[in-house]
């Protein structure tokens, strides 16, 4: 049956309809009050004529449907069956994980986290948070305060001695027998609840009592530093309350777009203030449809968050707005708008979104060179780090099958690479071909080295390679008692980023991100001078053994040689003259004579 004749014969119903290839994959995913009326318009000559529907409908085979009860649920299901199949027609958002979040664990030992994913796994989840670098805070202040720990050691199991974070009074210490009792720290964790969920009253009343049950046991330190916290939630509650006083929450979209290639900036203003700007990219838009464009993406990302504002404000209208704000308003529980302002000082911040965006494309698409300040923040925002890495130390190693193993350091500090600190490692104790090995043992030896001499640790530590090298460098880090330190590794046929604690959310950047040009180039050249390194010291190698085979020809010598020449092609090359200047006239004819004899192949 032709396709023409299918779509006459669909239902007038609302649902979703799949436009699938010859190979059966969805190549396009579309919602509708009636199915039949929206199926049968592609068909048109005006629709026919335009470039996207037209190339739609050249490469689909076949029509698939799904009714549903009303339009809410077309839009829903629409919007899942976008991220189940990502057909290549439609929209779609390419960053999943704009949103921070504080991820409570559900274990023995609750554990906090910054995350950006939400997943059914008995966690506890609060946020969103604006700027990305609240949630960031607000863990550091759970660490200080509550000291219920981000760590990954394995909380099954009692280890023999606690790491730094004990220490350093931002742990309790769970992992090691009789530092803390299942009471004491599942009251912590109640704590920690009480001030994620905003309770700070209920928190407040805690905090007293425990205070007071202090002072009255003379146990006066403990009671000056709940005091002390007491404080500081009554503060927090304070300006919380005179934030509410101030305005609603909105966001506010706006985009520039140069087909196929789109930018767009989204502002989250909360109580009156902007707070933070998200930007996003697509270079696949070559038929970009406004309209379309944003009717697609709210859903996108608002049917998955946990928190939606009161405003939405976008510069089109669009055909679903009415059954979009009744969809988001039910998730809300309260009434959202959609609006497109036309005047005023709503159409003013409107603007500023559009000014923003148009930067951001030049930015990213004309490539303007960032500040450094601006690079180590959206690096800091691309890998979810605690902190903006004023200082990257990557590794790569180098080999043969397994021989001359060595390894490379290079650093890259406030903006551009760092040659002075560079380092050269000979791996030692690795035999044969083991990359995971060998990158545990230099891993090691650097940070053991930077403890002993009571050095700052980077920004970021960065793997060239992926998992095993990922894994072997943090396992060799936990050996040290290094337990939160940033740690990344870039894999490289994928490019893919792999982010330590969030192995399961792997790091895509797009191929013009700044920020995946600047992770490659400090991989590239780590992976340079390593190559260099190791292909020095095997020519040295191999001219070593090939002079001590002269007859007369001793290790003083050979000492002498490699110093001055540095590997066989140039001691080969050189004249009787210049040899005799080195070693003096008689090595220098023994060696001259055996190149003579021994001709390069």
């Amino acid at each position: 049956m032709e396709l023409r004749d299918k779509a006459g014969q669909l239902p007038l119903s609302p649902g979703v309809y799949l436009w699938k290839d010859a190979g059966g994959r969805v190549i396009y995913v579309g919602k509708a009050k009636s199915l039949r009326l929206r199926v049968r318009s592609y068909f048109s000559e005006d629709k026919l004529a335009d470039a996207k529907t037209g190339g739609l409908i050249s490469e689909a085979a076949d029509i698939d449907y799904i009714l549903v009860d009303n339009e809410k649920e077309a839009l829903a299901l629409e919007n899942n069956l976008i991220k189940q199949y990502k057909p290549r027609f439609n929209i779609l958002l390419r960053d999943d994980k704009t949103y921070p979040y504080i991820k409570l664990t559900a274990e023995k030992y609750p554990r906090v986290y910054v995350t950006r994913r939400l997943r059914k796994d008995g966690s506890t989840y609060f946020g969103p948070y604006f700027p990305a670098n609240l949630a960031h805070r607000l863990v550091h202040f759970i660490h200080r305060h509550f000291k219920v720990p981000s760590c990954k050691v394995d909380l099954t199991r009692f280890h023999p001695k606690p790491c730094l974070q004990y220490h350093i009074h931002r742990c309790l210490g769970p992992c090691v027998q009789g530092l803390t009792t299942d009471e004491a720290y599942a009251g912590a964790v109640r704590e920690v609840k009480l001030f994620l969920e905003g309770r700070h009253g209920d928190l407040a009343g805690v905090l007293r009592g425990r205070m007071e049950a202090a002072s009255e046991e003379t146990r006066f330190e403990e009671a000056a530093s709940l005091r002390d916290l007491l404080t500081t939630v009554d503060e927090i509650a304070e300006r919380q309350k005179m934030a509410a006083a101030k305005g609603d929450d909105v966001d506010i979209f706006a985009c520039y777009a140069e087909p196929p290639l789109v930018a767009l900036n989204l502002f989250h203003l909360r109580n009156g203030q902007i707070v933070d700007r998200r930007e996003f990219f697509w270079e696949d838009q070559a038929d970009f449809d406004e309209p379309e464009f944003f009717s697609t993406l709210l859903l996108q990302i608002y049917l998955d968050q946990q928190y939606i504002p009161a405003e939405i404000h976008v510069p089109v209208e669009f055909e679903d707005r009415d059954v979009m704000e009744d969809l988001l308003s039910e998730k809300r529980a309260r009434r959202v708008e959609i609006r497109t302002p036309q005047r005023g000082q709503k159409k003013a911040l409107l603007d500023l979104v559009q000014t923003n965006a148009k930067h951001s494309f030049d930015a990213r698409f004309r490539v303007m060179k960032p500040s450094s300040k601006a690079i180590q923040e959206a690096l800091q925002d691309a890998l979810n780090l605690p902190e903006a890495p004023k200082r990257i130390e990557c590794f790569d190693i180098s080999h043969i099958q397994g021989t001359d193993k060595v390894a490379s350091m290079v650093v890259w500090e406030e903006g551009r690479m760092k040659k002075s600190d560079y380092r050269k490692f000979i791996i030692k104790t690795v035999i044969g071909n083991d990359d995971f090995a060998s990158m545990r043992e230099v891993v090691a030896r650097r940070y053991a080295r930077l403890q002993e001499e009571e050095k700052p640790l980077p920004g970021l530590v960065l793997i060239d390679g992926g998992l095993g090298q990922l894994h072997a460098a943090a396992g060799a880090l936990e050996g040290l008692g290094i337990i939160n330190q940033p740690l990344a590794s870039i894999a490289k046929r994928e490019e893919i980023i792999y982010v330590y604690g969030q192995e399961e959310e792997p790091v895509v950047l797009d191929r013009f991100s700044p920020i995946l040009h600047l992770i490659q180039s400090i991989r590239d050249e780590a992976h340079r001078f390593a190559v260099t390194f190791h292909r020095s010291r095997r020519s040295a190698l191999q001219l070593t053994s090939e002079l001590e085979a002269i007859a007369g020809v001793g290790k003083r010598t050979v000492q002498k040689l490699l110093k001055e020449f540095g590997n066989s092609e140039m001691v080969r090359a050189a004249t009787e003259e210049q040899l005799a200047a080195v070693v003096g006239p008689a090595a220098a004819r023994r060696v001259k004579s055996h190149y003579v004899e021994t001709p390069q192949a």
